[in-house]
């Protein structure tokens, strides 16, 4: 039986989209677990992320209190992903106090297009407390893309520290 290509691209998009999501899943396990009950620093990423639909995803990381090293993500727009260990740039970010813009243009893993940019989280003093990263959508490409991303991230997340009396707080119960 001969089957034409357009069935056999829509059979094998079909396959993908009912494969286990077991399949993608990363294969590093959880580092952190937050508690059951939804924490500050999440509160503040829905309220974020609803206010501004430009962002595709938001994300904070850092150590949890009472741990020792364990830079992990600890709140974010996909609640599966949080407790997934950080990766070495975002801690980099954290320890070193940087920014990283990252353009998404051609990575075979990233389906949307988007502007990441990953910077120190701070708290109301200004203090660098960890890493919050925004993921901006679909992003034209152009030669002042990034100050325009890096103004919209830091405008961002100067109104986010206003928010952050200490980075303790971040893991009180949300009210």
């Amino acid at each position: 039986m001969k089957l034409s290509p357009t069935f056999r691209a829509v059979l094998a998009g079909a396959c993908l989209a009912l494969a286990s999501p077991a399949l993608f899943a990363d294969d590093k396990p959880k580092n952190w677990t937050p508690p059951d009950h939804k924490i500050y620093a999440q509160a503040l990423v829905d309220q974020t992320m609803s206010k501004h639909p430009e962002l595709l995803s938001m994300t904070m990381h850092g150590v949890p209190p009472g741990q020792q090293d364990t830079y992990t993500m600890f709140a974010g727009s996909y609640p599966d992903r949080i407790g997934n260990p950080d990766d070495p740039d975002d801690i980099d970010v954290s320890k070193k106090g940087i920014t990283i813009l990252d353009p998404r243009w051609k990575r075979v893993n990233d389906i949307a297009k988007k502007f990441v940019v990953l910077m120190p989280l701070q708290d109301a003093a200004h203090d660098n407390v960890g890493l919050v990263v925004y993921a901006f959508k679909n992003p034209p490409q152009s030669a002042s893309m990034e100050r325009h991303y890096l103004g919209l991230a830091t405008q961002l997340r100067d109104s986010l520290a206003a928010k952050v009396k200490t980075y303790d707080g971040l893991f009180d119960a949300a009210k």
